[in-house]
């Protein structure tokens, strides 16, 4: 899952070029690592709704996990923001954001930033404030229809970057960060947001006999559009790879 800012054309500058189309490259890329970090950890935290009395700790434990990747991936589509439209002449080159995600995602942070913080806060408070539940289940139905657009869109760049970051991960990058860096900076941020994960464990406690059914709604929800979305994800990159020439 790459940059909600970027462009519609899959191309891009190579990284040996000049500093400016290196570090246009080189944003892509760290974006595109964050993004598949999170649809990793997306994809466990709805299975864990699936049974969630007995996924309760892990759902907590990824719910607060997130809060690192998530950092990562809005700072680098910020700053890809910001040097766009402040014209600098490289991310000027590159083109404009895709003209419908650039509607959807500041819908899309706000809601992620809803649902994780709600998350958050439930997990001190507990089940107790009815308003705090309901404002953490809607944000994640929310969530999980534009994420759902978001993976669609973007996913089938996502292999093709961490592909050339990882061949070139030994060259010596032109940009500000290098293959080296980038997963350098994924992994801290991993650890980092893993710290308060550990030290929220125990208040899952407080969720103990809550949920009476195996099944939650929510989580039937996202499965079947999780489901759904792969197959269009597929569908996306046959006719994306139909579509290119053949040398």
């Amino acid at each position: 899952m790459t940059s909600p800012d970027a462009p519609d054309s899959p191309d891009r500058a190579p990284e040996g070029g000049s500093r400016g189309e290196a570090d246009v490259a080189g944003n892509e890329r760290l974006t595109a690592l964050a993004g598949a970090v999170l649809l990793v950890l997306f994809a466990v935290e709805i299975v864990t709704l699936i049974q969630l009395r007995s996924l309760m700790p892990l759902h907590f434990f990824v719910g607060v996990l997130l809060i690192g990747p998530v950092a990562v991936k809005t700072a680098s589509t910020g700053w890809r923001f910001v040097r766009y439209y402040a014209r600098h002449p490289a991310y000027r080159r590159k083109g404009p954001p895709n003209p419908v995600m650039r509607v959807l995602s500041p819908l899309l942070l706000a809601f992620t930033v809803a649902v994780i913080g709600s998350g958050v806060a439930l997990a001190f408070t507990g089940p107790a404030p009815a308003l705090l539940l309901r404002i953490h289940v809607v944000s994640f139905l929310g969530w999980l229809v534009l994420i759902l657009v978001h993976v669609v869109v973007y996913v089938s760049r996502v292999p093709r970057l961490i592909a050339e970051d990882w061949r070139n991960r030994r060259a010596r990058p032109a940009a500000r960060l290098g293959p080296a860096e980038r997963i350098g900076v994924n992994v801290a941020a991993l650890v980092a947001a893993a710290i308060p994960a550990m030290l929220l464990l125990p208040t899952a406690t407080l969720w103990a006999g809550w949920l009476e059914q195996p099944v939650t709604g929510p989580g039937v929800v996202a499965i079947v559009l999780s489901v759904a979305v792969a197959v269009a994800g597929a569908f996306r990159r046959r006719m994306s790879s139909r579509r290119r020439p053949r040398s």
